[in-house]
């Protein structure tokens, strides 16, 4: 019996429930509530689609709901895309949503081209109609032009301009014997994977008021910071005189990889005034490289901010170095190089450093570290550096263990307080042969005077 009347309670129930899903509520004073009161989407390059935006729409009605219609107000030619509970339509009738449920609306920006330069504003709306009564939700994204490149070959002498941005798929190569100039202000967006790779000469010359942009090619705010979007900028073994100043390169596998020595007296990259930040493996790579970097700020890279591997030629003057990773772990120092090839010692390179008024700093109790194996000549000239390590070996006029006090590391602030222990530390730079074009001032354009602070930034 106890069990016969368990049945028959449990039997009502859910006839009772089944019959209060399926009143339809037709009242004209109900109203839906949505998760967001407007839909805006980031730049939307133009020919190419963004990611999804959400809208979620509740009934906190006891009863059901029909919505009548839901649609885009531009229909077949709005520039945004809808897809309501996984069907996608321009628009779509007789929607049921139970009562204390809600449903899904999925808005993607489909920009076509036109001639403006200038991001510019497309709009629609979302008009949701219940029980006669119309409550809408506004959309809206900025297009932008673009000049797009997909495995290009550029095979003479070519210049990027400020304006529309430049999009690379798969690859841009620069061919031998070819210069590339990057004027101030131009960007360069780099779909996933995709990269430069320089057999002639970079040349990308930014100013301090209009730098050059390096990044991937996904602007919604959740990329911003995002690692690993795209492969980098590679500098391969028959370029030269490669220049890249006033420039932002981020969220890369490697920012910049160098190939080679130089093969002339100039290194083969010169990297100046630059902000190099949240690359997944390293900033700067070097291969039995010649790099010489003045007055750059690198942060936030998975394993390395510098590294340079089988030996090479490496001067840094004036760099702030800084790897906190707020976001991800990392267990290897933030510069590190090396004279060998897989710890070889049969294949082993000379390797020739000059560090001279740099911070190197961040989360670790080891942020500069070396491999050496071989006899071919392992020349370490670190004068008058702010360096976080466990080796004090590197002599005198370096400062060990010192924080900084930057300003605000995790909003991203490496300028230093105005008490820091490293102002007034630095080594007289002015007779370095860089003095004059890039020593002189920080990477703020403020005056440096020697003894100067360490880093990039002059107090």
């Amino acid at each position: 019996m106890r069990i016969t009347l368990l049945s028959f309670l449990v039997l009502s129930l859910f006839v009772l429930s089944c019959r209060k899903d399926d009143k339809i509520d037709t009242g004209t004073n109900l109203r839906l509530q949505f998760s967001t009161d407007s839909l805006l989407f980031d730049t939307v390059f133009t020919s190419s689609g963004t990611t999804n935006r959400v809208l979620k729409i509740f009934n906190y009605n006891k009863n059901s709901v029909v919505i009548s219609d839901l649609k885009l107000a531009g229909g077949a030619n709005s520039p945004f895309k809808i897809n309501i509970n996984g069907v996608a339509a321009d628009a779509l009738q007789n929607i049921k949503i139970k009562g204390n449920d809600s449903i899904y609306v999925f808005v993607k920006a489909f920009i076509d081209p036109n001639n403006a330069d200038s991001p510019f504003l497309v709009e629609d709306e979302l008009q949701i109609t219940l029980n006669g009564n119309e409550q809408k939700i506004p959309i809206a994204a900025y297009g932008q032009n673009a000049v797009y490149l997909n495995k290009t070959v550029i095979a003479t002498n070519t210049t990027f301009l400020k304006g529309k941005p430049y999009i690379i798929y798969d690859y841009a190569i620069v061919n031998p014997n070819v210069v590339l100039t990057i004027n101030p202000g131009a960007r360069l967006y780099f779909h996933k994977d995709a990269k430069i790779l320089v057999s002639g000469t970079l040349n990308a010359l930014g100013a301090l008021t209009d730098s050059i942009t390096f990044t991937s090619d996904r602007t919604e705010r959740i990329y911003d910071d995002e690692p690993g979007q795209w492969e980098g900028i590679h500098i391969l073994k028959p370029s030269i005189n490669n220049k890249i100043n006033y420039a932002v390169v981020k969220n890369a596998l490697a920012g910049i990889r160098v190939d080679s020595l130089s093969n002339n007296a100039n290194p083969k990259l010169l990297l100046s005034n630059s902000i190099i930040k949240n690359h997944e493996v390293a900033g700067v790579l070097g291969y039995t490289a010649s790099i010489t970097a003045i007055n750059n700020l690198m942060y936030n890279c998975g394993q390395y901010l510098v590294v340079g591997l089988y030996g090479g030629d490496y001067r840094f003057y004036q760099n702030t170095l800084a790897n906190f990773n707020y976001n991800f772990p990392r267990k290897t120092p933030s510069v590190y190089f090396n004279d060998n090839l897989n710890g070889d010692a049969n294949k082993v390179y000379a390797l020739n450093t000059q560090f001279y008024n740099n911070i190197i700093y961040g989360s670790l109790n080891k942020e500069l570290g070396f491999d050496k194996i071989g006899n071919l000549g392992f020349a370490l000239d670190f004068q008058n550096n702010d360096i976080k390590t466990d080796n004090q070996d590197l002599g005198t006029s370096n400062i060990y263990n010192s924080d900084p006090l930057f300003l605000d590391s995790r909003r991203e602030n490496y300028q230093i307080v105005s008490n820091s222990p490293i102002n007034g530390l630095g080594k007289d730079l002015t007779s370095n042969f860089y003095f004059t074009d890039y020593l002189s001032k920080d990477l703020t354009g403020k005056n440096r005077v020697f003894p100067s602070s360490l880093g990039c930034y002059e107090k």
